[in-house]
């Protein structure tokens, strides 16, 4: 019975594999991934206009009411395509193009929907949208035109013979046809009850991805719908709100070829339970659209010990109330003011330690470094008495002279101690993130303590002040901001101790961190204020600060912070910073280091480099 079984499984593998590869309308062979294409297709879609916070993501399957062959519709294909679409927040593009027999062909399709879409504005009438956006751009980039025909041509060439179709779908496709070949030329286009097929050179209208979490959801509950971080999808599912009606009594009718409807509906109760059930991952991930209610589950037998903030007796030590921040919203364009909750904290635990005996060597070495530019002296020029003659005055005031102009000026070059008028503050990024790995034995935590150790022991040694902070975030009720040094306080043992007492945890709000520290800062009286951002990752928490959002206030509380007289500065560690830092922090406020293990020497070193001139 078994051996039967492992047969019917695996004909019907052969089977299934044989009829949907026959069935398929693509050219495998001459695929290409969106995910090698990513980065430099969001470099071309910023460099022709695409506005700078949109990001390049991968668009999931959509359904359509497509006219099939009988070979589609036998091995169940072409209902769902991915079709290319953007919005204010995101430029979605297919995972995969294979509609082209040639390989090139698909890469250039590629990078003409980045072109149109950086073209593109609000979609009212998609065919003639496409039409008046295909015609501008070609007419902005005339090199474009071979191009777009060569794509035409040959999609041409792929599309259903309008002789088959019945006269309203043939009118249709040839009016399709006929815009594709002269964009702008046709205004009019015939009713049809099927969709034509698709259009890859077009872009489609956008899918309303985050209304279901951007509703009704109150302040406690605004977060969005997870999945376990190791089965994380690479397309955002479409969502919808249902009234959930478990509770309500009614008579039940069950019929058998109803059964497959499992595969629409999973229950995950995300606001009452944050497990992780790996089960209903794993079906969300199969899932077309995710129905999201307001039921709550309740679970027996079970106790939950991982809770969004630890018991008051464990967590940070608060220090006074809680600070009201504003937050930009960039599709108001306006700051919110009283909208973010910042709180103070101390470290729990922490008490007074030396300097970790294995940093102790790379210290002394610092320190004498450090120790040279408080005793740098600099030369000052046109003094009317000095060590040196000032060759560059002497000169002036003899040509001033052979002209009959003779000013009095000093001629001589005076050494002088150097004054450093600047303070620092350093801003440490401690989110859950920073808990990963670099390798067998160190985190990223632990490389964003080192640093913290050294830069102040650097610091301490040229006498300049600073001050050391770390933050993190849980939804903007919850931004936790880690004093471990203010300005009027020494950088001694008890400073090291809380340093060294910093856990990782929750998430990276940055753009209230950096207000708040914008704030300390720009309390100090020195003339050059440097602001240092050390982080991880780009922004993100549980609700709409995920994503574009997240990136705007960033890069809003970064201009607040130049506007009032500040230079922010950020390093990071992640890899891919060169797709968001140079939009938030512009393209000379932030370095990357491609070796985090390096990141307790180069701090130092980069502080050296920002404010010797």
């Amino acid at each position: 019975m078994g051996f039967t079984v492992e047969v019917e499984e695996w004909v019907g593998s052969i089977w299934h594999r044989f009829i949907t590869r026959r069935a398929s309308p693509d050219f495998p062979e001459a695929r290409v991934e969106l995910s090698e294409q990513q980065r430099a297709l969001a470099l071309l879609f910023r460099a022709v206009g695409g506005a700078s916070g949109v990001a390049v993501e991968a668009a999931s399957g959509r359904d359509l009411v497509l006219r099939r062959s009988l070979l589609q519709k036998v091995a169940g294909t072409c209902q769902q395509l991915p079709l290319a679409w953007c919005d204010a927040g995101s430029l979605r593009l297919p995972p995969q193009l294979a509609v082209y027999p040639d390989l090139e062909l698909n890469r250039e399709l590629y990078r003409w929907l980045a072109l149109l879409a950086a073209q593109a504005g609000e979609m009212r009438h998609w065919a003639r949208d496409n039409q008046r956006w295909t015609r501008e751009l070609l007419q902005r980039f005339p090199a474009l035109l071979p191009r777009y025909q060569r794509l035409v041509e040959a999609h041409l060439a792929l599309r259903p013979d309008s002789k088959t179709l019945n006269p309203a779908e043939a009118a249709l496709e040839q009016a399709l046809c006929q815009a594709l070949r002269d964009p702008g030329s046709v205004t009019q286009f015939p009713r049809s009850e099927r969709a034509p097929w698709p259009l890859p050179l077009w872009l489609y209208p956008a899918e309303q991805l985050g209304a279901p979490q951007a509703g009704d959801l109150d302040e406690e509950s605004d977060s969005n719908l997870l999945t376990p971080p190791d089965q994380q999808a690479v397309v955002r599912k479409r969502a919808r709100r249902i009234e959930d009606s478990q509770s309500k009594g009614g008579l039940m009718v069950f019929r058998l070829e109803n059964l497959f409807s499992w595969s629409e509906h999973v229950e995950l109760d995300r606001a009452g339970d944050d497990s992780e059930d790996l089960d209903a991952a794993r079906v969300a991930e199969d899932l077309d659209e995710l129905a999201l209610s307001r039921q709550r589950s309740r679970k027996g037998g079970g106790l939950k010990l991982h809770l969004d903030l630890p018991p008051a007796e464990v967590d940070d030590i608060p220090l006074g109330e809680g600070i009201k921040l504003p937050e930009w919203d960039y599709r108001k364009q306006a700051l919110q003011e009283h909208f973010v909750n910042l709180q103070m904290q101390l470290p729990r635990g922490s008490e007074a330690q030396p300097l970790p005996l294995r940093l102790a060597p790379l210290a002394r070495r610092l320190r004498r470094q450090f120790e040279h530019l408080r005793n740098d002296r600099q030369w000052l020029r046109q003094q009317p008495q000095g060590a040196e003659l000032d060759m560059q005055a002497w000169l002036d005031f003899h040509v001033e002279r052979q002209h009959g102009h003779c000013a009095e000026r000093g001629l001589f070059m005076e050494q002088r101690p150097g004054r450093r008028d600047l303070a620092c503050l350093l801003l440490a990024d401690l989110s859950m993130s920073t808990d990963a790995h670099l390798n067998d034995e160190h985190r990223v935590i632990d490389v964003i303590t080192d640093s913290l150790l050294l830069f102040g022991e650097s610091l301490a040694a040229i006498g300049d002040p600073f001050a050391l902070y770390g933050f993190s975030s849980l939804r903007r009720q919850q931004v936790r901001m880690q004093e471990l040094k203010t300005f009027k306080q020494r950088y001694d043992d008890n400073t090291r101790g809380r340093i060294q007492a910093l856990k990782p945890g929750y998430y990276t709000r940055m753009g209230a961190a950096i207000r708040q520290a914008s704030k300390l800062l720009g309390e100090c009286k020195q003339k050059r204020r440097l602001l240092l951002l050390v982080t991880d990752g780009k922004p993100n928490d549980l609700d709409l600060y995920e994503g574009r959002y997240g990136v705007e206030d960033t890069r809003e509380a970064v201009l607040e912070a130049r506007r009032a007289g500040l230079l922010p500065f950020c390093i990071t560690i992640d890899q891919k910073a060169g797709d968001y830092l140079p939009y938030m922090f512009g393209a000379n406020g932030y370095t990357l280091i491609r070796q985090p293990e390096q990141l307790p020497l180069r701090l130092p070193q980069l502080y050296r480099q920002l404010t010797q001139n």
